[in-house]
């Protein structure tokens, strides 16, 4: 039988109502609201297959599916706690020397599936929020984040003994209202007085002062916050942030809102007959995706992510059930000492092996926007694959012959070992050990007996080839019948100009899901980008039960 994720995932589509009409006909006040949140979490299951320890592709959609009360895969959130704990020791339990809405996160995301952010591998997560300078180091975010971390679970303010000023909870709330602007907002570089808010923060703000408005200064703050949102709310019922209309803007107000208990059909925030879930709705695709601007073609990640927890926050609102930050009724997934995440598949050579995080937090500055981010910065933790310099990844470059046999080779954990049998790989080249092993392994070959072409670049056709020789040291049956192949490719309006040679490489990693199935051509022989080429690695990892 063979070991692949087949497309889409069966258990949600048992459960999916059919959402075929277009975003424009939804209105909130006819939608169903549980059948799109059924719908946006079998994309975010889709979407997030593995989901990581990171801004996105990790917590926002363990938070969002973990409260939708959907069906998520057998495995899936241990996947993911088994992920952050090998995370976890890669850091040494220190997620990030600067940036504390890093514990934040992850705290929020843990405590959604019941697991106990004080003990992660032996190390207590909540602890760096009682520093209070450092908490606050890198703005208004790290008190905002500090208290919806600490509050999802009512968990007591940690004490830690190297802070210099030790925290509590009231010194974030006052740090937050110290920084409220004339105009009621927030915004993230002023700090009080004169200033134009930002509904991103001031949203965020409300959201964390949702628990404390028994103070009557917080009281005062917040009805002069959502004074303030309600004056920037547009004729659509939506908001800007830097200029922008977006559907991420709505949703932080959104989730303040329902953290506040105010109904979202507050006439406060109707415009022009125009609600709040009708403006994130008119941001949202047929398939359950979410665009960050009306311009926007196609879904962007972090807006789906956002709009999709966006949507659930609402859900619960109108469930009457607790709203998103306020966790006591989580679920809880239990012991996940069974996990056998990253043991790779039975069958698989015994030189493949798991490769660990060697650099925890990698990131590139032009992978923000990027549909591969979460693949590259997984990928670029375990030092599998590296930047071009300069902090860059270059997502859209080409790739080498050369550095693609170094990609495959580290991936697959396979030890370097120059072989000596291309006349064109110097033994002294730094490529040279990767592209012997590559193929010794039978995963590259050359272009003739005697030339490999390591500065040759690798069209999308060759690259399938070479990624379906390394799955199947990884243990996976990469065997396709003629009709299996028809039938798989024909879907693509150039399935005529896939090479003979490919056409089964290429209906593997399609029926496999390590090439996206969604493109509406194969383009075979367009040489393959970078930030395609991780996507591909990363999705051969997870199907192979190696990350």
């Amino acid at each position: 039988m063979k070991q692949i994720i087949k497309r889409g995932v069966s258990i949600l589509l048992a459960m999916c109502l059919l959402v075929t009409m277009s975003v424009s006909a939804f209105a909130a006040s006819s939608a169903d609201l549980k059948s799109l949140v059924t719908k946006s979490a079998e994309n975010m299951v889709s979407a997030v297959r593995n989901p990581q320890a990171g801004s996105i592709g990790g917590e926002w959609a363990v938070l969002g599916l973990a409260r939708s009360g959907c069906a998520v895969p057998e495995g899936y959130f241990e996947g993911y706690y088994a992920t952050i704990e090998a995370y976890v020791k890669a850091c040494g339990g220190v997620l990030h020397e600067k940036k504390y809405t890093e514990y934040s996160r992850v705290i929020i995301a843990l405590t959604s599936i019941g697991k106990n952010p004080a003990d992660v591998a032996g190390y207590n997560l909540l602890t760096p929020l009682g520093d209070y300078e450092k908490t606050i180091w890198q703005g208004l975010n790290g008190p905002i984040w500090a208290l919806i971390a600490l509050d999802s679970g009512n968990y007591p303010m940690p004490q830690n003994p190297q802070a210099a000023t030790q925290a509590t909870r009231d010194m974030y709330v006052d740090r937050i209202l110290a920084c409220q602007l004339n105009d009621g907002g927030w915004n993230l570089t002023t700090q009080g007085g004169e200033g134009a808010a930002d509904t991103d923060m001031t949203g965020m703000a409300l959201q964390a002062l949702a628990k404390y408005t028994d103070r009557k200064d917080v009281a005062a703050a917040v009805e002069k916050g959502l004074a303030c949102l309600s004056a920037l709310q547009n004729s659509s019922g939506g908001f800007s942030s830097w200029g922008t209309s977006n559907s991420e803007s709505c949703v932080q107000v959104i989730v303040a809102l329902c953290e506040l208990g105010v109904d979202l059909n507050d006439s406060r925030f109707v415009k022009n007959g125009k609600t709040l879930l009708d403006n994130l709705l008119s941001f949202r695709n047929s398939d359950g995706s979410f665009k960050h601007t009306y311009e926007g073609s196609g879904s962007n990640q972090m807006a789906t992510e956002q709009g999709f927890y966006g949507l659930v926050a609402a859900w619960r609102s109108q469930e009457g059930k607790n709203s998103l930050y306020r966790m006591s009724d989580a679920i809880n997934i239990g012991s996940s000492a069974e996990t056998q995440k990253g043991s790779g598949l039975p069958g698989k050579h015994e030189d493949v092996k798991t490769v660990p995080i060697t650099k925890p937090g990698t990131t590139f500055e032009d992978v923000m926007y990027s549909d591969s981010i979460t693949a590259i910065e997984s990928l670029a933790a375990r030092d599998i694959i590296n930047g071009m310099g300069g902090g860059l990844f270059a997502p859209e470059a080409t790739m080498t012959r050369a550095q693609f046999a170094a990609i495959v080779v580290k991936a697959l954990g396979l030890t370097p070992k120059a072989n000596g049998k291309f006349a064109d790989v110097a033994s002294t080249a730094w490529y040279a050990g990767f592209v012997g092993t590559a193929n010794t392994y039978g995963i590259v070959s050359g272009r003739s007996e005697t030339s490999f072409d390591p500065e040759g670049t690798i069209t999308r056709q060759e690259a399938a080839v070479m990624v379906a020789k390394a799955a199947k040291l990884c243990g996976l049956d990469i065997s396709m019948t003629s009709s299996m192949t028809r039938d798989m490719l024909a879907q693509f309006g150039d399935y005529r100009t896939i090479a003979s040679w490919a056409q089964e490489a290429m209906a593997f990693c399609y029926d496999t899901d390590i090439l996206d199935q969604s493109a509406l051509n194969a383009e075979p022989v367009r040489a393959i980008r970078r930030d395609e080429i991780a996507q591909m690695i990363f999705n051969l990892l997870n199907v192979a039960n190696l990350m």
